[in-house]
């Protein structure tokens, strides 16, 4: 058996392990003196010696004066752009898919993230969040240096060039909606080591603690790519080095735990209560709670807000927009909130809803019938159509494992939402953000529960390049996208050659990484959002207050312009994020936005002299952010209301607006404003309802990376019959970029307003 017959063996499970390791063992004794590599730690390098010019920072301000004066928004705060969600290869998945035969392109330590956002992606903030359960002690320490040398980097710190935060993941995976509360980035305001936790929390997640290639993979990789084998030795070190950690120790109090040990979470309140303790300014910000390649069909926010997990001054934030899609959208769709027993029935298709489930047993029936056409005693394929949609459902998130050798195709776009805006990879919309702003609880006392969160996007880089969504451009460098070659196969569940009857799943047999639907999750990948902050200035403390004052803004990547204020609150005008608890009037709002500069190719002359020419092509990949003197329009500007429940489970799809109120726009490039009352608001409402409010401005369409999704082609009843997905293997050139229209968008605050306090 030689090298491809091997991998061929590995990627088609035909190899059991014992002759395996055998065949390994003999390969490597051969080659092991020539293999020459010892694991060595991947440092978090160092960033570039270089201050952004005055005349660049001065432009960036005197663009948005000219903006706030062709709006007349007057003298106001400056708006500046961030990323509060980067991850770089201090996280266990990004070291992963940065080596070459997992479709990578190399490593992108701390030191890169530092140098993409201040000069690639020329943010004005942004935060690093790699996965606390892949962080090692030495990783905390080098990780607290890094951003330290970052932001002496941007110069004076009551005028920075940049700021950069320090921060984590703690990332929570449940197989079913009554164990899964999902993701969430905690930001801190300080960077001292004195006054920050001696070590990240993680959530409890062991398999993110091991190495996700086994020691036979780490060795077969190494031997088909022999001239990049030093990285494999790495991966196998940081792995080595992180399982090492010993677990802290359980009810000892965290400020009194050892630097050394591995820190655990179990549930969102325990998170909290381990920052209180640390008694130092910390923000908690969920994040991917829509995405479907994560979360569990029928899960619900409902259930963290009912069982006391949220907690409400420190979960101020919410993560609408990333490079995995929208998570903006309520929809009540068949099947979408099932759990128990109930999650195991399939619902029917509706007009604008096709569930997997169902489509697992068409793929079944077709192949069926094709078999009863040539073979008399071919079994009942009623009966199998039946048993497939079962065998889905019970598969859990490996249902798409459950049909035998089914392409990307023969789904067609079961389980996307076909109206929505960059929708999440099965969008779970119980996740949604619309979903989490209506929602209401009572505590034990009676009072009342509810998720008032500030929205933002963030790119969830895990290659190091926060901000990245400034031009539209290398699917597979800029997304999460990966070029599959033949070893990652074996990570992704596939192999199988079609049957006509589907077969049970049993998770244990699939790794982690296959039991998630990477192939058709790859049209639905994304470059990344932003976060946008209403600041009196560029100081870190002035940032964070308006973070606390939900005083932000989401945007799908484009440096959109966007102002909207209450404007007869009982003390005056009031911005986006505002909480009004004694509005006696109908309230009155004003709406303003300006569109996202048009960019030139390439990058100002400053960043190649900054980096150097190697450097600007690994780190910003020849292009940065570079404004033209022109604005996109902006078309049309939309306002969304909610009405909050008055009482827990009333039906959300009956309390949102969405749209409410549109304005199209005649915007030559000067930014569009509107105004406008809610007639329908009554202060003499003696539940006192709470009504939520927030605009979005929708900007002419231009080309972004997977903007068509599955690029379905329908018939005269509105069904899906074709895909023209974005694939992860050679059908997709690794040079498309899957480009399609786009109308980028970006997304206010809320302003919450009700008659009297609950």
């Amino acid at each position: 058996m030689d090298l491809t017959d091997l991998v061929h063996a590995l990627t088609s499970r035909r190899l059991s392990y014992r002759p395996l390791v055998m065949l390994t063992c003999l390969l490597l004794g051969g080659l092991g003196t020539i293999m020459g590599c010892k694991g060595e730690h991947q440092a978090p390098g160092t960033t570039a010696e270089a201050a952004i010019p005055a005349p660049i920072l001065e432009a960036r301000a005197s663009r948005q004066a000219t903006a706030r004066s062709k709006t007349a928004m007057g003298n106001r705060k400056q708006i500046l752009f961030g990323d509060l969600h980067v991850h770089t290869t201090f996280s266990p998945d990004a070291f992963i898919t940065s080596l070459p035969l997992m479709g990578g392109s190399g490593l992108h330590p701390p030191a890169d993230a530092c140098d993409f956002a201040r000069l690639c992606a020329d943010l004005d903030f942004w935060s690093i969040n790699d996965h606390a359960e892949g962080i090692s002690p030495r990783h905390w320490s080098e990780t607290i240096d890094s951003i330290a040398e970052c932001n002496a980097r941007a110069g004076d710190p009551n005028d920075p060039d940049s700021v950069a935060f320090l921060g984590w993941e703690w990332s929570q995976v449940g197989g079913t909606p009554e164990e899964h509360y999902g993701h969430k980035n905690v930001i801190l305001l300080e960077t001292d080591r004195e006054r920050v936790p001696r070590r990240p929390i993680a959530a409890p997640r062991p398999e993110f603690r091991v190495a996700a290639i086994p020691f036979v993979g780490q060795m077969l990789f190494s031997l088909v790519d022999f001239s990049k084998r030093q990285l494999y030795a790495d991966y196998a070190l940081y792995a080595k080095d992180v399982s090492a950690v010993p677990y802290c120790e359980l009810g000892v109090d965290t400020r009194d735990l050892p630097s050394d040990c591995h820190e655990v979470a179990a549930h969102p309140s325990d998170l909290h209560e381990k920052l209180d303790r640390w008694d130092t300014p910390s923000i908690v910000i969920p994040h991917g709670t829509s995405w479907g390649l994560m979360t569990p069909r029928g899960f619900s926010l409902a259930r963290e807000l009912e069982s006391g997990q949220h907690d409400p001054d420190r979960q101020l934030l919410f993560e609408v927009y990333s490079g995995h899609g929208s998570a903006e959208p309520y929809r009540d769709w068949p099947g979408a909130f099932a759990t128990g027993e109930d999650a195991l029935i399939c619902p029917e298709p509706s007009p604008d809803y096709l569930p997997c489930c169902w489509q697992a047993g068409e793929i079944i029936r077709e192949r069926c019938e094709m078999q009863e056409t040539s073979d008399p005693e071919a079994p009942d394929c009623a009966a199998r159509v039946v048993e497939a949609r079962e065998l889905y459902l019970k598969a859990g998130a490996a249902g798409h494992l459950s049909v035998p050798g089914a392409d990307v195709d023969d789904w067609l776009d079961c389980d996307q939402c076909r109206d929505c805006f960059n929708p999440a990879f099965s969008h779970r919309p119980g996740g949604s953000a619309q979903s989490a702003l209506a929602l209401r609880a009572r505590d034990e006392e009676g009072q009342e529960r509810a998720f008032r969160f500030g929205l933002i996007g963030a790119s969830d880089t895990h290659d190091a390049r926060a901000g990245n969504g400034f031009k539209e451009f290398a699917r597979l460098e800029n997304t999460e996208a990966m070029s599959r070659s033949p070893l990652t196969d074996l990570f992704m569940g596939s192999g199988a050659e079609p049957e006509a009857r589907s077969r049970e799943i049993t998770l244990a047999e699939v790794p982690l990484a296959g039991r998630r639907d990477l192939d058709r999750g790859a049209s639905f990948l994304l470059t990344g959002g932003l976060a946008a902050v209403h600041s009196e200035s560029r100081r870190r403390e002035s940032i964070w207050s308006a973070f606390e004052a939900r005083e932000v803004y989401a945007t799908s990547g484009d440096r959109i312009l966007l102002w909207f204020d209450l404007l007869n609150g009982p003390g005056g005008e009031a911005p986006m994020g505002s909480i009004i608890a004694e509005q006696s009037a109908a309230p009155v709002f004003r709406v303003s936005a300006a569109g996202a500069y048009e960019q030139k190719p390439g990058c100002p002359e400053f960043v190649g002299q900054a980096l150097g020419p190697e450097r600007l092509e690994a780190v910003c990949l020849g292009e940065c952010y570079h404004p033209s003197d022109r604005r996109h329009s902006i078309e049309r500007l939309e306002v969304v209301r909610i009405r909050a429940q008055s009482a827990a489970r009333e039906p959300i799809e009956t309390l949102v607006d969405d749209p409410w109120q549109v304005f199209d726009c005649d915007d030559v490039g000067e930014g569009c404003r509107a105004e406008f009352v809610d007639p329908d608001y009554d202060p003499s409402d003696p539940e006192s309802r709470e009504v939520i409010y927030y605009a979005r401005a929708i900007q002419e369409p231009t080309p972004a990376v997977n903007g068509g999704g599955f690029r379905c082609t329908f018939d005269a009843e509105g069904n899906c019959v074709d895909v023209d997905p974005c694939y992860t293997d050679v059908r997709t050139s690794t040079e498309d970029d899957c480009l399609a229209d786009n109308n980028e968008h970006a997304w206010s605050s809320p302003i919450f307003v009700r008659s009297s306090s609950p």
